[in-house]
């Protein structure tokens, strides 16, 4: 199964900041057996909305670092949600509640989550910490999530 790693920030794009946060995801995806491809892009509405449409096209979950916050240039849930066919609130909402239990700085996160066509994309902070978590609370639903969204007829639906 592949997935797809966007980082959205200026400084990394520029070649001025490390891509701390896309490393972390890329490993913990990669321990997870998923084939990993990565891209990296400013924080520009345009392009961040054809780099998720490129690997969406391209991977089975897109998970995007950075531009979730309330800073001018901080637009990856916009451009986000531009390309959504459904949204997925109930994984934005477990990731900021789990942040929150641990800072107050989660109130501020604006990230989305849904499919576009089969495709999960989930926007995580841009902290390298902010991305563990974040997945840390994606992973025990995310393979399961990932096949119901592409039809699987021998994955059944878990109800609780």
């Amino acid at each position: 199964m592949r997935a797809a790693v966007l980082t959205v920030s200026d400084g990394v794009h520029a070649g001025v900041r490390e891509d701390a946060s896309g490393e972390a995801l890329a490993e913990l995806l990669t321990e997870d057996g998923f084939e990993v491809l990565r891209r990296v892009v400013p924080d520009e509405r345009e392009l961040i909305v054809e780099a998720i449409a490129e690997l969406a096209a391209e991977s089975s979950v897109v998970l995007t670092t950075g531009g979730t916050g309330f800073a001018p240039r901080d637009v990856t849930p916009e451009a986000t949600r531009t390309l959504l066919d459904r949204e997925a609130p109930g994984i934005a909402e477990a990731i900021r509640a789990d942040a929150a239990s641990r800072t107050s700085h989660a109130l501020l996160s604006r990230g989305v989550s849904g499919l576009r066509g089969p495709t999960l994309v989930v926007n995580l902070p841009g902290s390298t910490g902010g991305c563990r978590d974040g997945f840390a609370v994606l992973r025990p639903a995310l393979r399961h999530g990932l096949e119901l969204a592409a039809g699987e007829a021998s994955s059944r639906h878990e109800q609780t």
